[in-house]
């Protein structure tokens, strides 16, 4: 007969010849007359069915002999205790079950005709080796402990797994010898010992077929759902985050310890600095108390026995008659909504930590008195668990929030942020020290020694297009006007309608013209103050005055009363823009960073600026070497290009199609940066180095010496600097671009005006070559610098 394991070392035939044995040794040992008569009768049918001794080995052959097993096992399963032994009879290592109590058939039964018995995590290699300790335990004499529980998961009727630990006896059992039995030395055996991992050396130890097991084996089971499944919560709860849990995995979980399979679980997070409950998240389908809300006070969503129990009390409160509960507070918003969603029957059971509120654990049932006090208190092992989860899990959320408050509001970059944990460190020390008579503060954070690089793409025209966007938009607005004054005159001819279309074409003719603050600031009146609040009256004049009306409201923004449509379009563009931008950016940047430590800081206005400081003071214990800095200057330069060709691909078909000009600014000399408490941000210190500060807020407005025209142009890059070694060093990066299709051949050498307080810049600037399919509108070809070519042996 085959066994369950694939290669298998041992042979099965079924045999009871060791019960048989046992009558035959205690007849005539029994003292008890009716007990012998009992034992030789047994013997007496046996002795008709040889084949029982003798070992059956095909398990289908078993089916014959149905009556005579049931005769020989009814000591080992008494028919009193049918009803409530789990318990069988096998062929060892194959989990054919030839006998069972009632109990056992009836759970099988359940589980369905396609339900095939196996043990949980355990595969073939694993079966293979209980086989063969079982031999070396038996006939070798060795006492090898390989116990661990086993579990049998098997579905009830209502689809719920239940989990039965195994207990095995295999005292009915022979082990002989075969013609391929290869017998072990002590050596052998202390190899396979330790070997266990070694599936290879087993099998070659106990070949196919090499031993036989001649008995038949008895399995007992006991349900322990209950317990694993708690286990298995805890697991859970300790391993994944609440809102993992409050999945369907987690509801299965509940439904096992519950043994209900309609049972539902929603969750609740309670805030006690405002008394209100709220989902998790804001997701408010994980609550069926809060339903479609978000958030709602205590105090309206629960009675007063549920607030004094839940919040005041922390215990558990459960309805065991939803319909009853309703009827006795109509007015809670929880009943409402229990009733919203036809639940019967609840537990509420507070989630607690150290004596806090943090939320509330629903369970929710269809039925009528199907949860209530008393399978409530099944979840009194639990709950510390769920406690510890859902803690961890709003400490988490905190964090999570004050890192995008960092990130968003207030960042303190990576690369520095080990100065300010040494200064709190110190600051903390300092500050419990009992013998210290002040208050010590948080002393400035600095840099000294840094190379500063800026580096800015920024939108071209914004502001022009911005005014133009203004301009038609409030064109667009005195027009609708106009024509509701016009129909309004059809229908009440009074001379104030006439005055008012009159001054409304007037702002109009001006405002083709040009725009200008005062007239926007006179029409802006002139629509809030005369003409918005006449439009009440309007609309009651006619159902055509009234759909005109309606139809200039939906289009004007409620809180200015300005149509606000080319202006949104604009703004949303460079929103969307500058995020997708600084994202890019910052990607960069994580990349780059770990070439060398150095401080980054990028703003958003119209296009993105960035800072970039770098120098030994920063990176703590790297040591600083210039090559790292002509590495950033070349990086600065490569990724500025591929913001360019970004911005454009970002552009694609929108009808508003905007344009970028790029700028770097090369500063020679080191200064020194602080961070700066009030402002929440770092500055450069010192009233020389301040001179860099004010070089950054005007090189972008600076014109090209001589002329009236912008140093920065849309589709070139210019690199500022003043000091002929930068030129010559940003020359050869310009070279190497060029040759890896970054920049056009053509380089223009220009001197800047001189602005107030900034003499004697100067500038290269020198055309992008774009991605295949990106084109850029109106790009100029200039002629006012002096052109170079940078030659080979330069690079």
């Amino acid at each position: 007969m085959t066994s369950f394991i694939d290669d298998t070392p041992v042979l099965i035939k079924v045999s009871f010849h060791k019960i048989i044995e046992w009558y035959k040794q205690t007849l005539n040992q029994d003292r008890n007359e009716i007990s012998r008569i009992y034992k030789q009768n047994i013997l007496d049918y046996i002795l008709e069915f040889p084949e029982l001794s003798q070992g059956v080995e095909n398990a289908e052959d078993l089916l014959k002999y149905k009556e005579p097993i049931s005769v020989l096992l009814e000591d080992l399963f008494p028919d009193v205790l049918t009803n409530n032994d789990i318990k069988g009879a096998i062929i060892p290592f194959n989990h054919y079950i030839f006998y069972t109590t009632r109990r056992f058939r009836s759970i099988l039964n359940e589980a369905g005709h396609n339900f095939k018995l196996s043990i949980k995590e355990v595969d073939q290699d694993q079966y293979f080796l209980m086989s063969c300790i079982l031999i070396l335990n038996e006939y070798y004499n060795c006492e090898i402990d390989n116990l661990r529980p086993y579990y049998f998961e098997i579905p009830d009727d209502e689809g719920i797994t239940r989990y039965y630990r195994i207990g095995y006896n295999f005292d009915f059992i022979d082990i002989e010898k075969t013609e391929s039995t290869l017998d072990l030395t002590e050596e052998d055996i202390d190899l396979l010992i330790q070997s266990f991992d070694d599936i290879d050396v087993w099998k070659e130890k106990f070949p196919p077929g090499s031993w036989c097991f001649r008995g038949f084996g008895i399995i007992d089971l006991t349900d322990v759902t209950i317990d694993t499944t708690i286990s298995e919560l805890k697991s859970s709860l300790l391993d994944q985050n609440v809102d993992d849990t409050a999945s369907e995995n987690f509801t299965r979980i509940f439904q096992r310890l519950f043994n209900m399979s309609n049972l539902e679980v929603g969750y609740s997070i309670y805030d006690k600095e405002v008394n209100t409950m709220h989902s998790i998240y804001n997701h408010s389908k994980n609550s069926f108390l809060l339903d479609t809300m978000g958030e709602t006070d205590c105090t309206e969503l629960f009675c007063q026995s549920s607030f004094q129990t839940l919040i005041l009390e922390k215990e558990y409160f459960t309805i065991s008659n939803v319909g009853r509960f309703v009827r006795k507070t109509p007015d809670a918003l929880m009943s409402k909504n229990l009733q919203k969603h036809n639940i019967q029957s609840c537990i509420l059971a507070p989630i607690a930590y150290q004596g806090e509120l943090l939320g509330i654990l629903e369970l929710v049932s269809p039925h009528k008195n199907q949860l209530n006090s008393v399978v409530a208190s099944k979840l009194d092992s639990i709950m510390p668990y769920i406690a510890l989860a859902v803690r961890r899990n709003l400490s988490e959320f905190e964090n999570r929030i004050k890192a995008v408050i960092q990130s968003e509001c207030t960042s303190i970059h990576t690369s520095v942020l080990w100065k300010f944990e040494e200064e709190a460190r110190r600051f903390i020390a300092l500050n419990e020290d009992d013998d210290a008579d002040t208050q010590l503060g948080f002393r400035d954070i600095s840099f000294e020694n840094v190379h500063p690089l800026y580096g800015q793409i920024d939108i071209i025209s914004s502001s022009t297009i911005r005014n133009t966007a203004i301009q038609q938009d409030l064109l667009t607005q005195l027009h609708l006007i106009e024509n509701i004054l016009k129909e309004t005159k059809k229908i009440e001819e009074i001379p104030i309608y006439e005055q008012l279309k009159y001054r409304t074409e007037k702002f109009e003719k001006s405002l083709k013209d040009k725009l200008s603050a005062n007239s926007e600031e006179r029409i802006f009146n002139f629509i809030n103050k005369e003409i918005n609040p006449l439009m009440v009256h309007i609309q009651r004049q006619s159902k055509e005055l009234k759909n005109m009306v309606l139809d200039y409201q939906k289009r004007t923004d409620k809180n200015g009363g300005l149509i606000y449509e080319k202006r949104k379009e604009f703004d949303q563009a460079v929103m969307m823009t500058n995020k997708r931008l600084a994202s890019f950016l910052d990607r960069k940047q994580e990349q780059i960073q770990k070439t060398y430590p150095h401080y980054y800081e990028r703003f958003k206005t119209d296009g993105v600026e960035h800072n970039l400081y770098i120098g030994e003071t920063i990176a703590k214990s790297k040591p600083f070497n210039r090559l790292y800095l002509k590495n950033l200057r070349l990086w600065q330069l490569i990724t500025m290009c591929e913001m360019e060709n970004y911005f454009y691909r970002l552009q694609g078909n929108r009808s508003l199609q905007l344009g970028a000009a790029s700028l770097i600014l090369v500063f020679g000399n080191t200064l020194s940066i602080r961070y700066r408490m009030d402002e929440k941000r770092f500055d450069v210190d010192g009233t020389y180095n301040a001179r860099y500060e004010i070089i950054k807020k005007r090189i972008d407005k600076a014109n090209i010496k001589g002329t009236e025209e912008r140093i920065t142009q849309k589709g070139k890059m210019v690199i500022i600097y003043s000091q002929d070694k930068n030129e010559k060093e940003y020359l050869k990066y310009v070279r190497y671009l060029q040759d890896k299709n970054y920049f056009d051949k053509e380089v223009e050498l220009l001197q800047l005006e001189d602005v107030q307080g900034v003499v004697g810049l100067k500038a290269i600037r020198v055309a992008i070559k774009y991605e295949k399919g990106i084109q850029i509108e109106g790009r100029p070809s200039h002629k006012k610098g002096k052109k170079v070519s940078v030659p080979e042996d330069d690079a």
